[in-house]
């Protein structure tokens, strides 16, 4: 049977904007994965769909890596151009919260694995989802899935506890990044998120979010899947784009 959050999960989620759920896949699963992340990152298997995002201080010529596989820090499209991630995707486990979650009509809004190779992984400096998404209500929900165990010495997520409930704050561009304005989240209330292979950090577009350096000799490699209401609408102009629909039904003027 597929994994089902019970009524105290679903309320912690409500309350904190996250919850943590471990074991949503088998580990031979989870290698499986790996083994293919490492054959696009590192054993020339053609991108195809798939889009690499290289380290800001890589690209610069600013930090030297052993092999360029180790300075990448974001592979996007999995879902849509590789069969074992669409299977991730699609899990039944990780599906089945997000329905309890967002409802029965799904549509995926995107996803990105996020590395952090030992040493070279930057930091993601305080931000909230939905201030960068086009998709009206701010209320989508992303699977943090870890493809290695996530600790605070490799970059596990921290977030600010419950400020999902205080809506969007300003956000300002720094060198690299676009993170929430100074004096508008308080350090002092955040709390770290370590998950195992396998597992996975449901949470609230809204709900702040970090992740530090990686100051370890272990990767940490996660993927965020992130889904959406097929009730949500697109907020630029024109149509959008087509997202891949993940089940239920499609509404007119909603998104595609």
């Amino acid at each position: 049977m597929p994994m089902q959050l019970t009524s105290e999960q679903l309320e912690d989620y409500r309350r904190d904007g996250f919850i943590t759920v471990e074991d949503l896949v088998s580990l031979k699963e989870v290698e499986e994965l790996g083994r293919r992340l490492q054959e696009y990152t590192h054993n020339g298997r053609p991108p195809g769909e798939i889009r690499i995002q290289v380290e800001p201080r890589v690209a610069r010529g600013e930090l030297k890596v052993d092999h360029p596989g180790d300075g990448i820090r974001k592979v996007g499209n999995l879902v849509q151009g590789d069969d074992l991630f669409r299977a991730l995707g699609m899990h039944e486990n990780i599906v089945g919260i997000i329905e309890q979650i967002l409802g029965p009509d799904i549509k995926f809004f995107r996803n990105d694995m996020l590395m952090k190779a030992p040493e070279v992984g930057s930091q993601k400096g305080w931000h909230q989802d939905s201030p960068y998404w086009p998709i009206k209500p701010m209320a989508l929900c992303s699977c943090w899935f870890t493809l290695d165990d996530a600790t605070p010495e490799n970059g596990c997520l921290a977030v600010l506890r419950g400020w999902h409930k205080k809506g969007p704050l300003p956000h300002v561009k720094v060198t690299d990044d676009f993170v929430i304005q100074e004096g508008h989240w308080d350090p002092s209330a955040s709390v770290l998120a370590p998950v195992r292979a396998g597992g996975g950090v449901f949470f609230h577009s809204l709900l702040p979010h970090y992740t530090a350096p990686n100051r370890s000799d272990k990767w940490r490699r996660a993927i965020a899947l992130s889904y959406m209401s097929a009730k949500s609408q697109y907020t630029k102009e024109g149509e959008g784009p087509v997202y891949y629909h993940v089940k239920g039904r499609t509404y007119p003027g909603c998104v595609r």
